[in-house]
């Protein structure tokens, strides 16, 4: 009886460390934000370097868009985790997000460009493969932008700066990308027939 009691009581403390989520600083959610760039950046060298790069750089493309995907899933938690920003760390994630916004634009309207290049390559499925990195990319950043909305400093003085990153956030992220990229949605199979 007293070892089951010990098992349960070191079951019950286990538990509760485990469902009590981890406080992150808005240190670690600038370090998930500075991957984010990183990887950003080397998804739109892949891009920038198909057609040329064939196969294996469609491969490399598919393979930094999951990566992206996965940091931002990391740095959304992270944000939840957070909490409420203050002023001072609210100003430089958004500076920070704001930063990198650039180049997934320039990401996703070459992704546009170079759709005929990756029907091109001769293997079936590969425009899927790219909406649904575009699709995930979208969830992914929905609900990245999502979290730092709920974790801005809401203050009477910031309700414009809220809104502002709002908007931001929306104008720049796979969402609004997916908008950008509606021709890869209006080839996509449908299953009305």
């Amino acid at each position: 009886m007293v070892q089951f009691t010990r098992l349960f009581v070191s079951l019950c403390l286990i538990a509760a460390s485990v469902s009590s989520p981890t406080k992150r600083t808005a240190a670690q959610v600038e370090a998930d934000i500075a991957k984010i760039s990183s990887q950003a950046t080397a998804w739109d060298k892949d891009i920038k370097g198909f057609p040329d790069s064939g196969m294996l750089g469609f491969l490399k493309i598919d393979l930094a868009a999951e990566s992206l995907e996965s940091s931002l899933k990391t740095a959304t938690s992270d944000v939840k985790a957070n909490g409420a920003l203050s002023e001072a760390d609210g100003t430089t994630i958004l500076s920070e997000v704001q930063a990198i916004l650039p180049v997934i634009l320039d990401a996703l309207a070459r992704l546009t460009a170079e759709k005929p290049s990756f029907a091109a390559l001769l293997v079936p499925g590969i425009p899927a493969v790219v909406l649904a990195d575009l699709k995930a990319l979208n969830a992914s950043t929905d609900a990245f932008a999502n979290a730092l909305l709920a974790a801005a400093p809401v203050r009477p003085s910031n309700y414009a700066r809220k809104s502002w990153m709002a908007d931001l956030i929306s104008a720049g992220r796979p969402g609004a990308s997916v908008n950008l990229c509606s021709d890869w949605i209006m080839d996509e199979p449908t299953n009305d027939r």
